[in-house]
């Protein structure tokens, strides 16, 4: 997506009412019942747990020391300054001010999983100049000498091994204002760029470039041919990656359409079986064409936050990062994650709900969807439910005690209880 340019800059739930309070308290904020002991016990990490690192994000500033205040485990560098085409001004000559303050800010918050987008174009080392071109002009371009590209991946490598845990080829490659040039070109810079990072820091994951698959024209011209190309190459790639801005009325089911439409697409280029990232999505974004953008507010915002990552649990996307935290609302985004708001919510919520747990698979019956996870081996357990469209109506578990939707607003729910599920999700305790 083209970007408004700014300044590059669960709770256990115990039986009665008086240990509701303490989950009410605590539904979003990942709260943990613990209760004390004199003799410290030894934390035991699932192997099977969902880890942190399943939900990343953009940080609006992160570069000059912006935070989200919502839990997540991995960060994307992306419209913070940090592109090639930002970085080295000319020919040999750097500023790395951008890249260091990211960096630097992260660590200080303990965040080790960091991606570099190594894309774009330098001006100096296009082939053409456009207007279009994203963040500037001749950014889209492919590079008029490959040994450009060499020499800039090489530099920011050697520069930066063993902190940026994986490096992105190029960001949305099938839009012609964000690359212009041929798929095959594109293959053999990918392939040129893995051969670099492996030899300097091998630990890294080197990340394929990210199609848009709003546009399905755009889409198709590009992202087949690129895979074909990628495969002549030996698939030169650790992990395969997707944009799945839904339309602008889209919600997450025509998201989950867009995943399954690159998952067929990979498979019948044949390629090997890596893992799926989603590096940026939103949704109620402006287009295609004249559809508006659409406000997404309230517990439907929390929701999609939730849905979006429950989906990719039950999909197989490995991550997503969210576009974008910010320090106030973007009006090009339809659903905001800034202090206070509704997404960022959705955000407390997956966290409590999902991260650190167990995924136990999902149940669809019609429109319903049941989603079951669990902690400690099983002695705590809950499931997650919403509609796909419309209304269901869904009876909880014989064991049920407590039903909570993203925003925390929670209700008793006796087991056989008969309630109406909707595209918000809610979380149902059990005991």
């Amino acid at each position: 997506m083209v970007r408004n340019p700014r300044n590059s800059k669960s709770a256990v739930v115990a039986t009665g009412v008086a240990s509701l309070a303490l989950i009410l308290t605590g539904c979003n904020s990942a709260v943990t019942d613990v209760t004390p002991t004199e003799t410290p016990t030894q934390v035991v990490v699932d192997p099977n747990a969902v880890p942190a690192s399943t939900v990343g994000l953009h940080i609006e500033g992160v570069e000059g020391g912006a935070w989200a205040s919502a839990p997540f485990g991995a960060l994307r560098l992306w419209d913070n300054g940090t592109a090639w085409s930002q970085i080295e001004l000319a020919k040999g000559e750097f500023k790395w001010d951008n890249i260091e303050g990211s960096l630097e800010n992260a660590e200080s918050k303990g965040l080790t999983d960091i991606m570099l987008v190594l894309g774009t174009t330098p001006d100096w080392a296009g082939k053409e100049l456009n207007d279009s071109d994203y963040p500037q002009p001749g950014a889209a371009s492919a590079p008029k000498n490959l040994s450009d590209w060499d020499d800039w991946v090489t530099e920011v490598v050697t520069r930066y091994k063993g902190r940026f845990s994986s490096y992105q080829i190029w960001n949305e490659a099938n839009l012609v204002n964000f690359y212009n040039g041929t798929p095959q070109e594109m293959a053999e810079m990918t392939k040129r760029a893995y051969d670099i990072i492996k030899a300097i820091d091998p630990e890294a994951l080197v990340i394929a470039p990210s199609p848009s698959l709003r546009l399905s024209k755009a889409f198709e011209r590009f992202y087949p041919a690129y895979l074909e190309e990628l495969g002549k190459l030996g698939w030169p790639v650790d992990v395969f990656a997707i944009h799945t801005y839904p339309t602008a009325d889209g919600d997450p089911v025509d998201r989950g359409a867009l995943v399954t439409l690159a998952q067929d697409t990979i498979t019948a280029a044949g390629a090997p079986d890596l893992p799926l990232w989603d590096t940026e999505l939103n949704y109620g974004l402006a287009g295609p064409g004249d559809l508006p953008r659409v406000e997404i507010t309230g517990a439907q915002a929390a929701g999609f936050v939730v849905r979006t990552y429950i989906d990719d649990l039950r999909l197989g996307v490995d991550r997503s990062y969210w576009y974008i935290w910010s320090l106030r609302p973007y009006d090009l985004l339809g659903v905001q994650a800034f202090p206070g708001s509704d997404g960022e919510q959705g955000f407390f919520a997956v966290n409590a709900w999902m991260t650190g747990a167990t995924f136990d698979g999902c149940t669809e019956s019609g429109d319903a969807v049941v989603c079951n996870f669990s902690r400690t081996g099983g002695a705590e357990t809950w499931v997650v439910a919403w509609a796909q469209s419309g209304e269901v109506a869904y009876t909880t578990p014989e064991n049920s005690a407590l039903v909570c939707d993203p925003l925390a607003n929670c209700q008793e729910a006796a087991g056989g209880s008969e309630i109406t599920l909707t595209e918000v999700p809610v979380r149902v305790y059990l005991q």
